[in-house]
This record gives C-alpha cells, sequence and structure tokens, in this order.
C-alpha cells in the first residue's frame, strides 16, 4: 500500500521511544481478533507481524496499542509472552534491534549485583527445572560411557590415565562436580584419572574473569575433596567474537598438559551463539574434528529458529513470519514452564525471564549475522556434525535411566525421549533440549 500514512516509521538515527507513545485513536480496537481467549498473546503478534510485513502500518498501530495495553512483563504468561515480543516488534518497526539489545544488557549487568546472585539464579533454575540439568546428565554420562569404554586396547588403556575437557558452555561449570564424584566413586586411589577441564567464556569485564576465577578455585576444592587430581583454565574469549575464531589446538595443547590422553569436547548451548551465515557453524565443527577427539558431546535447545540458507540482513517476508511463529512456539513453553516450576515473586525467576525478553528482541529486531540466539533443532545439527565427520553415539541404558530418573524429581509436565538421534526433553509434549553424543567416523569424506 502506499504509504507515507500506512508504513511504519524506521527511526534509525533515535533511540527507541517508550512504547507508550503508541497513543490511542477512536478505531485503535481489534475486533475481529478475539483478545479474551487462553492464547490470546499469540494471536495478536502474529497478527500483528503480518501487518509490519505487509507494510500495513495503520493495522500494526492498532495491534501494537492493544498489545502494550494488555501486556505487562509483570503478569501472567500471556502478559509476559505479549510484553517481551511487542518490545521486539517495537525495535524492529524503529530500526533500533541491536541499540535496543545492548541497552538490555547493560541495564541487565547494573541490575546483576554479584557473581554469586548470577550464579544462585543458575542453581535455583537447575534445582525447580530439569531445562540445564537433562543436558547435563545426558553429555557426563556419555562422557564417562566412553571414556571407560576405552580401554579395549593398551593404547586407549594408557589414555585413561588422563581426560581432558574443552568445556564450551554457559552455566559456570555446574555441570562437573558430578562427573568428579562419578570418577571418584569408580576408581580406586591408584587408577583415579586426571582431569583437565578448560572452559572457554565469552567475557567483555573484569568482574567475569573473577567470577570465573572463584569458580576455578571453588571447582579444585571440590576436586580435592574428591581426591581427582584436577586442572582448571578459563580461557575468556573476547565479547563480540563468536566461537569459531578460538584457536583449539592451543587450547588442547595448553590446557591438556601438552596433549595426549582421551580428548573431549563438551558444548552446551553454546552452538547457537555462532551466526547462522556465512557457514561459520559449519566451520566450528569442522574444526572440532580436526582435533580428532573421542567424544563430542552436544546439547542445544529444540526450536528451527535459523532460517537454512539466511542472510545477513535481518530476514523478510515469510521466512520473517515463520521464525516469528517458531519463537512463540518455542517461548511460550519456556514461560510456561517457568511459571509451573518458580514460585510467581521469584527473583530468580524474573532474571530468566528478563533473559528471555533480550533473547527475543536478538530474534525479532536484529540482523542474523549479528545474533547469538539462533537456535537450531536437532536434526539439523545432527546433518552438520555427519557432514563434518561424526557419528552418532546412542547412550546407554544406563544413562537414559538416569534421565528418567532426573525427570522424576521435578514436577509433572516433563517427559523425554532417547534414541539414535539423541535425547530429547519435552515440556507437555513439545520438545525443547536435545542431548547429544558424537564421535568422529571411521571414514570421513572431505569436501
Amino acid at each position: 500500500m502506499d504509504g507515507s500514512e500506512g508504513n511504519l516509521p524506521c527511526a534509525s538515527s533515535s533511540l527507541p521511544l517508550p512504547l507508550p507513545v503508541l497513543a490511542a485513536s477512536s478505531d485503535a480496537g481489534v475486533g475481529d481478533l478475539d483478545v479474551s481467549s487462553s492464547s490470546w498473546a499469540a494471536a495478536l503478534l502474529l497478527e500483528c507481524a503480518r501487518a509490519m510485513d505487509a507494510r500495513d502500518g495503520r493495522r500494526a498501530r492498532r495491534l501494537m496499542w492493544t498489545l502494550n495495553e494488555l501486556s505487562s512483563p509483570y503478569g501472567d504468561g500471556e502478559q509476559k509472552l505479549a510484553s517481551f515480543f511487542l518490545q521486539g516488534l517495537f525495535a524492529r518497526a524503529t530500526c533500533s534491534g541491536p541499540r535496543t539489545l545492548g541497552a538490555l544488557a547493560e541495564a541487565s549487568l547494573r541490575n546483576r549485583a554479584s557473581f554469586e546472585c548470577t550464579r544462585r539464579t543458575a542453581l535455583r533454575f537447575q534445582e525447580l527445572s530439569p531445562w540445564s540439568p537433562f543436558g547435563h546428565v545426558a553429555a557426563n554420562a556419555a562422557i564417562l560411557d566412553s571414556f571407560y569404554s576405552s580401554s579395549s586396547s593398551a593404547a586407549a588403556a594408557a589414555a585413561l590415565s588422563s581426560l581432558h575437557i574443552i568445556d564450551l558452555s554457559n552455566t559456570f561449570c555446574t555441570q562437573w562436580p558430578t562427573l568428579l564424584e562419578a570418577l571418584a566413586t569408580r576408581a580406586s586411589d591408584a587408577d583415579t584419572p586426571r582431569v583437565a577441564i578448560t572452559t572457554v567464556v565469552v567475557s567483555a569485564s573484569a568482574v567475569q574473569e573473577e567470577a570465573m576465577r572463584e569458580v576455578g578455585r571453588r571447582m579444585e576444592r571440590f576436586a580435592r575433596l574428591m581426591g581427582v587430581p584436577f586442572r582448571f583454565d578459563a580461557v575468556h574469549h573476547p565479547a563480540g567474537r563468536d566461537l569459531s575464531d578460538l584457536d583449539l589446538d592451543r587450547l588442547v595443547r595448553e590446557g591438556g598438559g601438552g596433549g595426549g590422553g582421551f580428548l573431549a569436547v563438551n558444548c552446551v548451548n553454546s552452538l547457537r551463539g555462532v551466526p547462522a551465515v556465512g557457514r561459520r557453524r559449519d566451520a566450528l565443527l569442522a574444526a572440532f574434528r580436526r582435533l580428532d577427539p573421542m567424544i563430542v558431546t552436544v546439547v542445544e535447545e529444540e526450536a528451527e529458529l535459523s532460517m537454512e540458507g539466511e542472510e545477513e540482513e535481518e530476514p523478510q517476508g515469510e521466512a520473517f513470519l515463520k521464525l516469528f511463529r517458531s519463537s512463540l512456539g518455542f517461548f511460550s513453553a519456556y514461560l510456561e514452564s517457568l511459571e509451573e516450576s518458580f514460585p510467581r515473586a521469584s527473583e530468580e525467576r524474573l532474571s530468566l525471564e528478563r533473559a528471555a525478553g533480550r533473547a527475543v528482541v536478538d530474534l525479532v529486531a536484529c540482523p542474523a549475522a549479528a545474533s547469538a540466539e539462533r537456535r537450531d533443532t536437532g536434526a539439523r545439527w545432527s546433518r552438520r556434525m555427519r557432514a563434518a565427520g561424526f557419528e552418532p553415539l546412542e547412550f546407554s541404558d544406563d544413562a537414559t535411566d538416569d534421565l528418567r530418573a532426573l525427570l522424576r524429581r521435578y514436577r509433572d509436565g516433563w517427559s523425554m525421549r532417547a534414541g539414535a538421534a539423541g535425547a530429547f526433553l519435552a515440556w507437555r509434549e513439545k520438545p525443547v533440549v536435545w542431548a547429544s553424543a558424537w564421535k568422529p567416523a571411521a571414514t570421513t569424506t572431505r569436501e
């Protein structure tokens, strides 16, 4: 349509205006949509996204005004979903996505009083929801099974004297105490393996670096308590650069005490931080293959938020609407699971919800080349892993038993299924987390 009047403004030269400026007009209603249904937020948001994509500025503004009236970051699940996605749509309409995301991230750093506060949120999340522990338990079980099953030859038995893990994750090493405890339990004092963990942290401040030093001190104390010879290294990767820039060979040489031994690569919710453009994800997986590790564990949230063949700019047209629908489905399930797991006034829950709000702005209003939130499906990651020269390792019966036992600790609504393609955690039958294990393929076809 024509439009100076119809099109939404693109105020890229100014800071985004607060949402209340979406003033009502006499025809601000959206009478063709039902705002009384239990899932009103998704219906209104998707209609608003369609109007924006069609450059129907009049309808988009009316929908945004209605959403602004109904939404609240402190309300129920529907109100929060509406609030977070409205923020993303407004940033997209005003071409201020990266700037809005930067302001939200800066506010988050100011509100995060201490490392203890951040770690407490992560631990509380793990206590009340299996969302994070599911991947930890699956990855640890796969690493241990592979480590102990590799003693079929003399050379492999010698490798059992040491275990080096390249850890690409963002959970403050909360995954590793249970692995150290399991190693201590299964080994005698004479054959307890040496363990080295090299954790890569994307950091932008001295506070984050000090936080990881404290994590290292705590890990070392725990390892001594367990009687496990232990080394911990935190490698700080500059903010603004993704993991495809890592010098993995140096991490192996320096972190593992000169190389040798059993090498594992552990990726927990980290691969999505590599932009889904320019085959950078493929390049990182190919770099893993060149290390020739004994095992690579991959845990990612299950959602199709990365469009194949996506360009560096913001997606448009049907590609944008598909991304928007998938984002709505994923974050609706995530916020619902938080609502069911946490007390209503929980500070930890609010912190996790704010992080979800930032992710929504990233997805809806930022170009793909700058995005750190483009989640992908297990099926697509599997294709990439196979193309890089890996083959899947199926989880053992003991591992799947451990995962089922884990879910029994939490409220109803969680389920899982496991097979050759990995293990999926589901919330109310919707898969939300995918865990997998891989080894170098016996024969690798190089392009």
